[in-house]
């Protein structure tokens, strides 16, 4: 069920657990981040805590879904990050989706961004030893998103978060928005 930003603000004072979702570079890490410092909630980075290891190695699938159902399972958090195919594994824990979807170009400034600042070096929401990197093929998926990533997520969002409240936000001026009502206690 889609609620509007008021209403996802006020379910932010008592969620326990929230999804942030959307595009490499929606600004998913930050907002997550600044929610789960004011929330008092334990911050669960997909990139960091479950796919990537050291060196840009991506953790074994098998590995990387125990350490997925251990986060989940936890009482509290906020995790940043979209992976459609855990969200089967996710939904069902959730209390709130907040879902990130600016047009693509905000996206495309969002990553290019974050490699100018972060680079040859690891962001906070990326494991130890992975430098921020950018090239075409992260260019199409992230331009190309909308059409390959959005239908999972919806058929998922459909068949596994049909009670989760879903606040779809649309630009940085809506996640500042959020963020301030979160803060003013509205």
């Amino acid at each position: 069920m889609t609620i509007a930003l008021e209403e996802a603000a006020g379910r932010l004072k008592t969620a326990e657990r929230v999804l942030v979702i959307g595009c490499s570079g929606s600004g998913k890490s930050t907002l997550a981040r600044q929610l789960a410092d004011h929330l008092s909630l334990p911050h669960i980075s997909m990139d960091r805590d479950v796919f990537w290891m050291p060196g840009w190695q991506q953790r074994p699938r098998a590995e990387a879904m125990d350490r997925l159902k251990a986060l989940v399972a936890q009482e509290r958090w906020i995790m940043d990050g979209t992976s459609p195919g855990t969200l089967p594994l996710r939904l069902p824990r959730t209390h709130l989706v907040l879902w990130l979807r600016p047009p693509r170009l905000v996206s495309l400034h969002g990553v290019i961004s974050r490699w100018l600042r972060y680079r040859g070096r690891s962001r906070p929401e990326m494991a130890d030893g992975c430098p921020e990197r950018i090239d075409a093929d992260f260019l199409r998926y992230i331009w190309n998103f909308e059409k390959t990533e959005s239908p999972e997520i919806e058929e998922n969002l459909a068949a596994y978060g049909r009670d989760v409240p879903v606040c779809v936000l649309k630009s940085r001026r809506d996640n500042d928005r959020l963020l301030a009502r979160v803060r003013a206690g509205h």
